[in-house]
């Protein structure tokens, strides 16, 4: 899937259109890979992604403290910035196999910086800087992502309740 955002505020959109047709599976472990050069909207689209799951207060990128842990429901959201990452062995002082579990949800800017030490992707979003705005191409790679990508496919993912949320 490729999509293409012309703004900032169109970039944030997708992430939450993202967030929004996220398949309810609260019993697994999700993971979305964030490439792309400096500039492209990684951030961006998290900040919209994170906004969407009722994440509210400041959303920072975590390039300097690598990692940032959001609570939304029973949904727990690790964004890493591994763009400072100098061995991928670094991760492992971070404590993030308590989070490779289910009800968690790893956003991860920069993951070929670890790939090896990464739980393995269910969407890779790889996005790019142009003159006219951002492209971004959605590919899944499990069943999980599969599932994820029909849902954004879809014209208007359904806005649903989530089970924390009743």
């Amino acid at each position: 899937m490729l999509v293409h955002t012309n703004t900032a505020e169109d970039t944030e959109g997708f992430g939450a259109r993202l967030a929004r047709a996220r398949p309810d599976r609260d019993d697994a472990l999700a993971v979305v890979y964030l490439t792309g050069d400096l500039g492209a909207g990684k951030t961006t689209l998290t900040r919209g992604f994170l906004r969407a799951q009722g994440v509210e207060g400041a959303i920072r990128s975590p390039t300097y403290t690598l990692v940032e842990i959001y609570e939304s429901g029973a949904l727990t959201t690790v964004h890493l910035d591994l763009y400072r990452l100098h061995d991928s062995a670094e991760l492992d002082n971070l404590g993030l196999r308590e989070w490779a579990s289910s009800g968690h949800l790893w956003l991860v800017e920069w993951p070929e910086r670890a790939a090896e030490r990464l739980p393995g992707a269910d969407l890779i979003l790889t996005l790019s800087a142009g003159e006219g705005g951002h492209d971004i191409e959605v590919t899944a790679r499990t069943p999980l992502g599969e599932a994820w990508l029909a849902r954004l496919r879809s014209p208007a993912p359904p806005v649903e309740k989530r089970r924390s949320e009743s």
